[in-house]
């Protein structure tokens, strides 16, 4: 049995529009479609997946306050990213082996996020070399390529050579991944990724500062630290350096009893004080919720699990109907708040409040299929 237990046709735009008309008819259709092996991978996390949980959970935790009484006839729903003017304040977060979930997974989210105009962070984990991805015209959108460290200094700088010679817009370097952790529905299930297997991890775990500083110094492209998680490592980036601080707990996926990524961004914030880019990502499953992060100061959102959902619930097209209807969802959320653009909102926007429903990875979604519930 392949990893995609449905084939998949090329579904158009259309026919997605037509078919899945809600963000959990999205998810429905991609876990009909995946083995149950990959389905648990998408939606797993390590060990008790506490911090799955506390990353739906920050969200919950806060509601919004609107203003009313203005003229809401316009609204701007994009955002900027590292120069880059895109359609949302979204970007598609770096998922290993993205073919997975879609044969022609990583291809498949370059096409979607260069049609509707987003950034792409490509993981260095998969099967499709950064060259193939780097063909597909970047449009409206932005490529950046996303590594897990497996060699030398000299192994690295032929990658950035890489990926600078091939256009990439910006890199970003993994930083919360020094060890791969017990994720336990993978373990139940027996189920072993075939890029585990790939040799030079322990150069991912004697990743240091020290490499982030001589990063800096020998390559001219902006870089991403990708999982932060305190204000103590937010500063230190800005002292290296880094064009980009990306607030992230890969989902849940590798330290158990972390705080929920929205918890964090407020000391990220407050540490960076506006010289760098902030990325927040973890638990993003509503137009909703990236008003909520733009609110505590996030410059632009990461969806992980919403992409690989789109890819398989109908590839290109299917991330690019993820797209629109979170766009859709933020609009209104938008012209509902009293604000015309994401650029607008702040704290004043958010009170504290106690969640309506207990948290889980998709329980945003209450009419979500029983299938994809369990």
């Amino acid at each position: 049995m392949t990893e995609i237990d449905k084939p998949q046709g090329e579904e158009t735009i259309e026919d997605l529009r037509e078919a899945c008309q809600t963000l959990h008819e999205v998810v429905d259709r991609a876990c009909s479609r995946l083995d149950r092996n990959v389905w648990d991978y998408l939606r797993g996390g390590t060990e008790s997946e506490t911090t799955v949980r506390r990353n739906r959970l920050a969200f919950d935790r806060w509601a919004f306050r609107p203003r009313v009484l203005e003229d809401m006839r316009e609204i701007d729903c994009g955002g900027a990213f590292l120069g880059h003017k895109l359609r949302l304040p979204v970007l598609l977060c770096p998922i290993g082996s993205l073919e997975s979930f879609h044969p022609d997974g990583p291809r498949a989210a370059m096409q979607a996020a260069a049609e509707f105009g987003v950034s792409l962070f490509l993981s260095s984990v998969g099967t499709f070399p950064l060259e193939s991805i780097a063909e597909i015209p970047a449009g409206n959108g932005m490529k950046v390529f996303c590594l897990y460290k497996r060699g030398d200094d000299s192994w690295l700088d032929g990658v950035v050579a890489r990926a600078i010679d091939h256009g990439y817009d910006a890199f970003a370097i993994t930083v919360d991944s020094a060890w791969y952790s017990r994720r336990e529905r993978d373990i139940a299930n027996r189920f072993i990724k075939p890029w585990r297997q790939v040799p030079g991890m322990e150069f991912q775990k004697a990743l240091n500062w020290r490499d982030i500083e001589r990063f800096k110094k020998t390559y001219d492209i902006p870089l991403i630290l990708k999982g932060i998680a305190t204000a103590e490592d937010a500063r230190l980036a800005i002292e290296v350096g880094a064009e980009a601080v990306y607030v992230s707990n890969h989902g849940g996926r590798q330290l158990d009893h972390g705080l929920g990524s929205l918890d964090v961004l407020p000391e990220v914030v407050d540490a960076v004080r506006g010289r760098a880019t902030v990325v927040v990502d973890g638990g993003i499953t509503r137009g909703s919720d990236i008003a909520k992060a733009r609110a505590l100061g996030a410059d632009m959102v990461g969806i992980g699990r919403l992409l690989c959902c789109g890819l398989a619930a109908g590839g290109a097209a299917g991330v690019v109907r993820v797209l629109e209807l979170l766009e859709e969802e933020a609009r209104i959320d938008l012209g509902l708040l009293g604000v015309g653009s994401f650029a607008e909102l702040d704290g004043r926007y958010l009170a504290r409040a106690e969640p309506v429903m207990e948290p889980s990875l998709f329980s945003q979604y209450p009419l979500l299929g029983e299938a994809a519930r369990t």
